[in-house]
């Protein structure tokens, strides 16, 4: 590298000499500690803001980031400004104390390193901020940010002095402006629109009079595709009805709704418009993931007002029941005109179908709340706004800016936007390279490459952020539904090879990319305790078996033939096993515990050899045990019995367990070593559970049954699996209704998670009406 030492070779003695002015900031011995930790600490967020853009997301096209993450940057970055303004400040007096001039001198080298920290971490900032299209949130956070943004252009546009520079950190004052104002000015619009701010009470006046016309209409003929062809539930457009306020919503033109929906090229689109055009598109008839995620955002729409305080109807609820239940799970194997029916059992193509609907749905949910992207907002001309007008507007004023900083000489300005700048005119790498060549010599060269570092990590988290937000707009499912909708609105579109072309080459990237697959967490009481964090546990893809059971469960539920219980009605008739799910004081968190405890007994000394495939009702024992282990330890508010109470129980039997273990091997045994443990309880005290307080006797009742379903497993294992089956099957279902406010809160705070399972089950059981009933009767 003895080239980097030649004046007049690749480091020359210009570069050289900034290069002596980075480092030289660090030879000042009274502000060694404060420099050095403001090096480190911005190079560890620099570091995390790379990650998160890049290693994060490769396997993951997402709008939402992990709440976790999002709380500790937030919080790290309401610091940030107040710091970096004193340390800012700190590097300014210093740079003017050591100054030869007094008068017009130029900010030290450090101080414009710390500025611009300051401006790429604040375009950076936008990736912690959800964006709100609705609710009812105050301007304090427009207000703060516009602070910020004021105090930074104060601190460019007063400090620096030569053209160039003060050209170069305008640029990106101008990109950080320019963020502020477009997300003011879109979430503002979309907040007085009523197709995102005001769309729950307009669908809810929607619903109430599509569904009484309906109604009157209904000849109660028709299969499966025809139930789904006649729906009116509306997927966009609906803005645009004729409608006035009124006292109990809005009243909707009779006439002129009755044209939109019936119209094929109404902007009214409807779920059955989509599902007609399907039979004869070749695009739409394709795949029927395209018509199921139109339908998932119609019933987004009708489930968000649920968590926005509007009441859904009991007349949509039976609607709903027949579309789902008499409709779409049984599309696939009913042939048109069959008469459908009542199911009574779902097959795999059904349950599949029916998963995809309400994941959607529960993602839409979820993204809408809580996205850090736009995507809520996408539509073709968003699209047109956002990210091909906007972008020409705002390099369009940075360039009015970079002349203005020279007082309008155009040539002049460019000109000196180069010389200033000797990160374009010799290039960031270059001066790192120089840096480099001496990094050995002394500690200030190692810090001076750390900071350079920072600088590029930003620059390059902020591009990739940039392009990253533009492919996840691309290929969200809210941009491929509006695609859709317009295509199905507008003729033009459908004969159009071109726009035809577009869309299919977008479903063929998102097809190419990891499809989102519904999944839940597992833990297991014998499992190592050290594990306190949702996200370091084991996801797995819910079976399809249990997609299937879960379906006809809630099928015979909604149809009013089976109430749900708490696994009672499985076991109704087996006196050996029925004590376990008889008892009330614990609640459905000691069934949970008792039963999991006793199926992860039965799978620990009854394990399957190696690389063998375990069977269907084992397969859906095994992973429906561990979910519900899974919401009783990490998500007790989403379980119907009282949150405080079903944390003690959970408590009270980790404790007992770890009584009976011991300290050392509760922490230090394996899975083997405590399901001996339990069994040894059983065996020696089998009366415990009676004298002991009910949530404690979890763990006894659980190796009591645990030993009652081994003495079966030798002569009928898979009548036991089959059982245990069914009975996760009901618990399951049982824990999802709810009409409970508090349930309901509950629910729309997890989705700030991605949402749960239990969640995707909540919004099927809210759409159709399936309800948990009396408390006796869940026993019964």
């Amino acid at each position: 590298m003895s080239h980097f030492n030649e004046s007049s070779g690749y480091c020359n003695a210009t570069l050289k000499s900034f290069v002596y002015n980075l480092t030289s900031s660090y030879a000042d011995q009274r502000n060694e500690a404060t420099m050095v930790a403001t090096s480190v600490v911005m190079f560890a967020l620099a570091t995390l803001f790379f990650n998160l853009n890049l290693f994060s997301r490769l396997s993951d096209i997402s709008a939402i980031l992990n709440p976790s993450v999002r709380l500790f940057l937030s919080t790290s970055l309401s610091l940030f400004l107040p710091v970096m303004s004193y340390l800012f400040s700190e590097a300014k007096n210093q740079g003017a104390t050591t100054a030869t001039g007094a008068a017009g001198t130029e900010l030290s080298l450090r101080a414009r390193v710390i500025l611009m920290w300051m401006l790429l971490v604040e375009l950076l900032r936008k990736k912690v901020e959800a964006i709100l299209v609705g609710g009812t949130q105050g301007y304090s956070g427009t207000i703060e940010r516009a602070a910020r943004i004021a105090w930074l252009g104060y601190l460019v546009f007063y400090n620096l002095r030569s053209a160039g520079k003060k050209a170069l950190y305008g640029i990106f004052w101008v990109l950080a402006a320019a963020k502020l104002v477009q997300r003011f000015v879109t979430l503002e619009l979309a907040k007085r629109s009523f197709a995102y701010g005001k769309n729950p009470t307009l669908v809810a006046s929607y619903m109430a009079q599509i569904l009484k016309e309906e109604e009157e209409e209904d000849d109660g003929g028709g299969g499966s595709s025809d139930l789904l062809k006649r729906c009116n539930y509306v997927v966009a457009g609906e803005e645009d009805l004729e409608k006035k306020a009124g006292p109990d919503g809005y009243d909707l033109e009779h006439d002129a709704l009755k044209e939109a929906v019936a119209r094929d090229d109404s902007t009214v689109v409807t779920v059955g418009k989509i599902w007609k055009l399907a039979e004869s598109d070749e695009l739409l008839g394709k795949d029927p993931r395209l018509k199921r995620l139109c339908l998932s955002m119609a019933l987004f729409k009708l489930l968000r007002r649920r968590l926005e305080d509007f009441p859904i109807t009991g007349a949509e609820t039976r609607n709903c029941y027949k579309l789902i239940f008499r409709g779409l799970i049984c599309e696939d194997e009913a042939p048109a005109g069959s008469g459908g029916g009542d199911t009574a059992s779902a097959t795999a193509a059904g349950a599949i179908a029916l998963f995809q609907v309400f994941d959607s749905e529960v993602q839409f949910l979820c993204e809408y709340y809580h996205s850090v992207h736009p995507v809520v907002l996408a539509s073709p001309f968003f699209f047109l706004a956002n990210y091909i007008l906007f972008p020409i507007v705002v390099w369009a004023f940075c360039l009015l800016t970079i002349i203005l900083c020279s007082h309008g000489d155009v040539r002049y300005a460019f000109q000196s936007l180069r010389a200033d700048n000797y990160a374009i005119s010799f290039g960031l790498m270059k001066m790192t390279g120089c840096i480099l060549a001496k990094i050995g010599s002394s500690p200030q060269n190692l810090f001076s490459t750390v900071d350079t570092s920072i600088t590029i990590l930003l620059l390059l988290s902020f591009a990739y952020e940039e392009v990253w937000e533009f492919v996840v707009f691309l290929l969200s499912n809210w941009f491929m539904a509006s695609l859709l909708c317009s295509y199905a609105s507008t003729p033009r579109w459908r004969e159009s090879p071109l726009l035809s072309g577009i869309i299919r080459r977008i479903l063929w990237v998102r097809n190419m990319l990891s499809q989102h697959t519904v999944s839940f967490k597992q833990v297991s009481m014998l499992w190592f305790p050290f594990c306190r964090l949702s996200s370091a546990l084991p996801t797995k893809a819910v079976p399809v078996e249990a997609k299937k059971a879960i379906v006809t469960r809630l099928a015979s539920a909604a149809a009013g033939s089976a109430p749900l219980s708490n696994g009672r009605s499985v076991v109704r008739s087996d006196t050996e096993l029925s004590w376990a799910c008889g008892s009330s004081a614990g609640g459905i968190a000691e069934v949970i515990l008792t039963w999991h405890i006793a199926t992860a007994l039965l799978e620990a000394k009854h394990p399957l050899p190696r690389k063998t495939k375990p069977g269907a009702d084992r397969e859906v024992a095994m992973a429906l045990s561990r979910y519900c282990a899974y919401l009783v330890a990490f998500h007790p508010e989403l379980l119907p019995d009282d949150k405080d109470g079903t944390e003690r129980v959970y408590k009270e039997t980790q404790e007992e367990l770890k009584k009976e273990m011991g300290c050392f091997w509760y922490y230090c045994s394996g899975v083997d070593a405590r399901a001996t443990k339990l069994m040894e309880i059983q065996g020696r005290d089998k009366a415990a559970a009676a004298t002991t307080t009910a949530a404690a006797a979890a763990l006894r009742k659980g190796a009591k049954l645990g030993k009652a379903l081994m003495d079966r497993h030798d002569a009928a294992a898979d009548d036991v699996w089959r059982l245990l089956a069914k009975l996760w099957t009901e618990v399951v279902t049982y824990a999802a209704p709810t009409s409970s406010e508090l349930h309901v809160k509950a629910h729309k705070e997890a989705l700030a998670q991605g949402g749960e399972f239990i969640t995707v089950l909540w919004a099927l059981t809210t759409h159709t009406g399936i309800a948990r009933g009396t408390p006796a009767a869940a026993c019964v």
